[in-house]
């Protein structure tokens, strides 16, 4: 997964909060809500990983152990249905 090193010193790039990896009842949360949004029929890929700011606030995704701190792929927690509580 990331170093923990990296991890210590990544945050969001808008807010400056710093960011944790996400729990698998967390993932899974999102992964259920990517699914339930393509509305087309198709399925978005699944998040293999995610990161979460501190203040549950934002999710940005790791795809092949590299972290997506792109705000324009950003997800706000607000928009998951049933992200668990902390």
């Amino acid at each position: 997964m990331l170093n923990p090193q990296l991890l210590d010193i990544l945050c969001c790039p808008t807010s400056k909060v710093p960011l944790r990896l996400l729990r698998a009842d967390e993932l899974a949360a999102v992964n259920h809500a990517l699914a339930q949004q393509a509305g087309d029929g198709s399925t978005p890929p699944a998040w293999e990983a995610g990161l979460v700011t501190r203040d549950r606030r934002t999710l940005y995704r790791i795809d092949a152990g590299i972290p997506v701190l792109l705000v324009d792929a950003a997800l706000a927690v607000a928009d998951i249905a049933r992200f668990p509580e902390a």
